[in-house]
């Protein structure tokens, strides 16, 4: 059956498609939905594939990478607050909302997930999806941005990405040394950070979760470095350094079970969905929290206060309740 065929060949894509379209356009649920329109794309034209030309991959890629730059015509780039400004010093402020901004999102690691020996495994590493890459391509012009993921995160010959995007091998290589320049002077400096291994930061997180839902503000205060960066997107102030270690202090109450975590991973990173007490006493979805841990301590929070992410996350709006450990 053609549309069995169809699927056989293309599912094998889906995990790592996502994940480039996830870098071009910085949102998950864009991401999801431009997936879909290659498949249906790439369907429509089955019967035009020429295997002699081409391979599956490399013509799914093209078409996801054309649907990518057509999305994104028009459009500016979706900021992380710490990229529209200078910190917050007044922690004791009203922070205000713009939901109107599209914001970046994080995207969770379980829809990327796949074998250490798949061939793919590259194409959805934990560092090709880390938070402060995405956020930098974001300063990126959209061909330029391409460019420089097919070439640096996917190892794609110049070539093959001249062909892809139908032009030189010359302008390619160009806009490659652009790229990586812009790249280089916009990305954070979080890039460098040395990181701890996996199990040092589950029990990081652990504590973090056990300080938060008990109100320890010492030891909250504990597991963050000096120089700790908080922001909460769509509040567009952030805070940094003392300011934000302020800001986390007067936002740790000191009644137990205001909040629940529940540990999750996004971007490559521990992350955990945030339930909050709310209106009849209904613990509901709240914000989706991602760190960026070093061997010493929390040095970024990204609280992402976006209810709508939670069903990527196969997490639910609301949690049962029950009582505080």
């Amino acid at each position: 059956m053609p549309d069995q065929d169809f699927d056989r060949r293309t599912d094998r894509y889906r995990r790592e498609l996502l994940a480039h379209c996830y870098r071009m356009l910085g949102s998950v649920h864009d991401a999801e939905d431009l997936v879909q329109e290659t498949l249906l794309r790439a369907w429509r034209a089955y019967d035009q594939f020429d295997e002699g030309r081409a391979s599956m991959r490399t013509w799914l890629y093209r078409i996801a990478t054309n649907a990518c730059l057509t999305a994104l015509e028009g459009r500016g780039r979706r900021p992380l607050p710490s990229g529209l400004g200078a910190p917050s010093g007044d922690t004791e402020t009203e922070l205000d909302r713009r939901p109107e901004v599209p914001w970046l999102q994080p995207i969770p690691d379980a829809l990327l997930a796949s074998e250490p020996d798949d061939p793919a495994a590259i194409a959805v590493s934990r560092d090709s999806v880390r938070l402060a890459l995405i956020a930098a391509l974001q300063h990126l012009p959209a061909k330029q941005r391409a460019v420089l993921i097919m070439r640096d995160v996917l190892a794609w010959r110049a070539a093959e990405v001249a062909e892809l995007l139908d032009t030189s091998t010359t302008a390619v290589n160009s806009a490659l040394q652009r790229a990586r320049a812009h790249l280089a002077a916009v990305a954070p400096a979080e890039d460098d950070v040395s990181e701890p291994s996996d199990a040092e930061q589950r029990e990081l997180l652990d504590r973090y979760v056990t300080a938060f839902v008990n109100a320890d503000v010492a030891g909250l205060m504990d597991m963050l470095r000096d120089d700790v960066v908080v922001e909460m997107p769509p509040a567009p102030a952030w805070f940094a350094g003392a300011e934000a270690r302020r800001f986390l202090s007067g936002r740790v109450t000191a009644s137990r079970g205001e909040w629940r975590l529940v540990p999750t991973r996004a971007n490559g990173r521990p992350a955990v969905g945030a339930y909050r007490r709310g209106a009849g006493g209904v613990l509901r979805a709240h914000s989706v929290q991602l760190f960026t841990c070093t061997r010493t301590g929390i040095a970024h929070i990204v609280a992402f206060q976006d209810p709508d992410l939670f069903p990527a996350f196969g997490l639910p709006e609301v949690q049962p309740d029950v009582a505080p450990v």
